[in-house]
C-alpha cells in the first residue's frame, strides 16, 4: 500500500484540470461583473435620454406657457420614457429649472422668469427610492448605486433668419450680386448661383447636402468666395407655423406679435382700395377688407408706425417707404404682394436701432426692380421674386416657403443691429 500512496504522490495527471476549473471561476467572476457594469450603463445612457428629451419639452413648451406648466410636461415626458412603476420618481418638479447658460464659462444659472434656457436634473438614487440594483456587486457590498444625469437646453436664433435669404425650396441667386461679412444664403432644397457674385469671408450659403449646389462650369472660380462659404444644414421654418397668430394679435391690436410703436387698441377700417399716408394713422392698426380685389397704396407715400392687416393682394406704387410699419395680407396669390419699383423696407438709418419694416403674406411676392432694405423684413408662404439693383447693405431678411430669386446687381450686407422688430421664432439646441 505504502508504494501505492508514494506513487501516486508523484503523478501530476489530471492536475491541468483542475488548473482549468479556477480560471473558469475567475472568468466567469469578471465576466459576470462585466455584465453588471454593462448594465449600470445601459441605465445611465437610459436616464441621460431622458434628461435629454424633457429638457428639450420643457424649453419647447415654455415658448407659449407658464414655468409651472412647462415643468410638468417635463415630469410628464420622463415618466412616459421611464414610467413610474418600473424606475421610480427619477424626474420631479424641484429636477427642472429655467435660467442661463453661459458659453463661456459653461455654466448654468438659475432664473425662474427666464425663457433662455433650462436645465434638467434626474436620478435614480437611494434618495429617491429608486437606486439601481446591480447583482454580482453584492460580493464587494455593493448591490446599490446611485445614477445622475443632467442637461441643458438653450434657445437660439440662427443668423440666417436674421439677416439673409431662407427658403423652403430653391434659392435662385443670378449674376453681378455682391454679399457681405456675415450674410447669409440658405435653401432647404438647393441654392443655384450663376456667375460674377462676390461673397465676403464670413459668409454663408448652405443647404442639406453643399455638394448639390447649382453651378455653372466655372462656378467657383467667376463666383470669388463662394467655396468658402458653403456649409451643410437645414432648418424648419417655424416662423410659417406661426402667421396666423401673428395675425391674430395684429388684427386685434393685442399679443405678444403686435409691436410697441402700436398705441391705439381699437383697429381703424379702411374703406378705399387706393390709399395714401392720409388715409393711415400712425400708432394704429388698419383693416382693409376689399372682396378679394387689391389694395394700392400709392406711389411716394410714406408709412410711419402703422400697421396694415388685409385679406386683399397688396400693390406698392412706385417709391413707397415703410418706416416702423407692418403690412400683412392673407392672400394666397403668386403675387399677393407686388411693387412697381423702388420698395424702400425699413428706414435708412445706419443700422440704428428701430425703424425697420415687415411685409407678411399668405402667398408670394414680386417686386420687378430697386427694392431696398434697411432693416427690413419678408415672410411669405409662397415665393418671392426681385429683380435688379436690389439693395439690403443696412439689413435684410427674406423667409419664403417657397422659392427665392434674385436677379442681378444686388448688394446685400449684414448689419447685426436695427432688426430687433422682426418677426422671429426660437430654436433649440443642447448644450451640455
Amino acid at each position: 500500500m505504502r508504494p501505492l500512496l508514494s506513487r501516486l504522490s508523484r503523478d501530476d495527471a489530471g492536475s491541468m484540470t483542475l488548473l482549468s476549473l479556477y480560471f473558469l471561476a475567475g472568468l466567469l467572476a469578471v465576466s459576470a461583473l462585466a455584465i453588471d457594469f454593462a448594465y449600470l450603463l445601459s441605465a445611465r445612457n437610459q436616464l441621460q435620454v431622458a434628461a435629454d428629451a424633457a429638457a428639450h419639452a420643457a424649453i419647447y413648451y415654455r415658448e407659449t406657457n407658464t414655468a409651472a406648466a412647462s415643468k410638468a410636461k417635463a415630469v410628464e415626458l420622463a415618466q412616459h420614457a421611464m414610467p413610474p412603476a418600473a424606475y421610480g420618481a427619477v424626474l420631479r418638479d424641484e429636477d427642472v429649472e429655467f435660467g442661463h447658460w453661459d458659453y463661456a464659462t459653461r455654466t448654468f444659472t438659475a432664473n425662474p422668469y427666464s425663457m433662455e434656457a433650462v436645465r434638467v436634473r434626474p436620478g435614480r438614487t437611494a434618495a429617491r427610492g429608486n437606486a439601481v440594483t446591480a447583482h454580482l456587486f453584492r460580493i464587494v457590498d455593493k448591490p446599490f448605486w446611485d445614477l445622475a444625469a443632467q442637461a441643458v437646453f438653450v434657445t437660439f436664433d440662427p443668423h440666417c433668419f436674421r439677416e439673409g435669404f431662407v427658403g423652403d425650396d430653391v434659392v435662385d441667386i443670378q449674376s453681378n450680386n455682391g454679399f457681405e461679412d456675415g450674410f447669409c444664403v440658405h435653401s432647404n432644397r438647393y441654392v443655384s448661383v450663376n456667375s460674377n457674385n462676390t461673397w465676403e469671408p464670413g459668409t454663408v450659403v448652405s443647404m442639406p447636402d453643399s455638394s448639390e449646389i447649382d453651378l455653372p462650369r466655372s462656378g467657383f472660380v467667376t463666383n470669388e468666395g463662394l467655396q468658402a462659404a458653403l456649409r451643410n444644414g437645414y432648418y424648419r421654418l417655424r416662423v410659417l407655423n406661426k402667421l396666423d397668430r401673428i395675425y391674430d394679435d395684429l388684427y386685434l391690436a393685442s399679443g405678444d406679435y403686435l409691436p410697441d410703436y402700436v398705441s391705439g387698441s381699437a383697429p381703424i377700417v379702411l374703406t378705399n382700395k387706393k390709399l395714401s399716408a392720409a388715409d393711415f394713422l400712425p400708432g394704429r392698426v388698419h383693416r382693409a377688407n376689399c372682396g378679394g380685389a387689391t389694395v394700392t397704396i400709392e406711389a411716394g407715400t410714406v408709412l410711419q408706425h402703422v400697421v396694415m392687416v388685409t385679406d386683399c393682394a397688396v400693390k406698392f406704387g412706385q417709391g413707397v417707404t415703410l418706416e416702423d410699419s407692418v403690412i400683412l395680407t392673407r392672400s394666397t396669390e403668386a403675387k399677393s404682394v407686388y411693387a412697381a419699383s423702388s420698395l424702400q423696407i425699413g428706414k435708412n438709418d445706419n443700422c440704428a436701432e428701430g425703424g425697420g419694416a415687415q411685409i407678411i403674406t399668405y402667398g408670394g411676392m414680386d417686386v420687378p426692380s430697386d427694392l431696398r432694405f434697411f432693416g427690413g423684413q419678408v415672410i411669405a408662404k409662397g415665393p418671392v421674386s426681385f429683380s435688379a439693383n436690389a439693395g439690403g447693405i443696412q439689413g435684410a431678411s427674406i423667409v419664403s416657403g417657397s422659392t427665392i430669386s434674385g436677379t442681378s446687381n444686388m448688394s446685400m450686407g449684414f448689419c447685426g443691429s436695427g432688426m430687433e422688430d422682426n418677426f422671429d421664432v426660437s430654436y433649440f439646441r443642447l448644450a451640455y
